[in-house]
């Protein structure tokens, strides 16, 4: 289980010397085996929340336990080693590394060619054009997500969390990724995040947490709180302009 007892994140201004809150005494708690969906306009705060859990940023208040271990102060490496994944909104490419070699990396030990074409496939990329080119530019940044996806299955972390994974998708790709996070949910027994503004993912969590200015506005079951946010009866809630609650459309964008 993980858990967010009153996190809070400012960050300053280099202009005028100012801090601004971008988030603001969060207290969650993700289940294990729980399937989170975190939703809410943008700028609200849902990435900078991911990151918070992985420890690419540091909380400026509050605390962040993982199983009952204090991990506020964490690097992300010692993270990764207590069992917790991230897939970036926006993949990083690395020059030199072959896309085998990354996922070896992942796995944690000796990898064969023919079990890291296995985890290409399963992200719909046909292997042999794949597994020895280095992961640099010449990838697609779709491409490049799908196989940050494939190191996250390499990996099979106990507590996975995706920042927006359909960004720069195509739909067969976006089919796929349901399966994905049903087979990490179900498959292999752990707790999966995703911030998403995509119905179809956020119909298939097991709870919504809606985020915006900062905070949590709203969680529930899925099937009590989706039918509220696909008919904007949570627009006063939110506070934002009409492009940030577009969001919500059933189209996803």
């Amino acid at each position: 289980m993980l858990e967010m007892r009153q996190v809070g994140f400012s960050v300053s201004d280099d202009n005028d010397g100012s801090t601004k809150e971008i988030i603001k005494n969060v207290s969650l708690k993700i289940e294990d085996r729980e399937f989170v969906a975190i939703t809410g306009p943008n700028g609200g705060g849902k990435s900078t929340l991911a990151r918070l859990i992985m420890g690419i940023e540091k909380p400026t208040t509050g605390t962040i336990l993982y199983n009952g271990e204090d991990i506020t102060n964490l690097s992300i490496y010692e993270r990764a080693k207590k069992g917790i994944g991230f897939a970036f909104q926006m993949p990083v490419r690395f020059k030199g590394i072959t896309v085998k070699d990354l996922l070896k990396l992942s796995y944690g030990s000796d990898l064969t060619t023919s079990e890291a074409c296995q985890y290409l496939s399963e992200v719909g990329l046909c292997a042999r054009d794949y597994v020895n080119r280095e992961v640099n530019a010449s990838l697609s940044g779709g491409e490049l997500k799908r196989i940050e996806i494939a190191t996250i299955l390499a990996r099979k972390p106990q507590f996975s969390v995706f920042d927006e994974p359909e960004a720069g998708i195509d739909l067969w790709s976006f089919q796929n990724l349901i399966r994905i996070f049903d087979r990490l949910h179900k498959e292999m027994d752990g707790s999966v995040v995703v911030i998403s503004h995509q119905e179809r993912i956020l119909n298939i969590a097991d709870r919504i947490v809606v985020i915006a200015g900062g905070e949590v506005l709203e969680q529930a079951a899925s099937e009590d709180l989706l039918p509220k946010i696909l008919s904007d009866s949570l627009g006063c809630l939110y506070h934002a302009d009409a492009e940030g609650l577009s969001a919500y459309g059933k189209d996803g964008r």
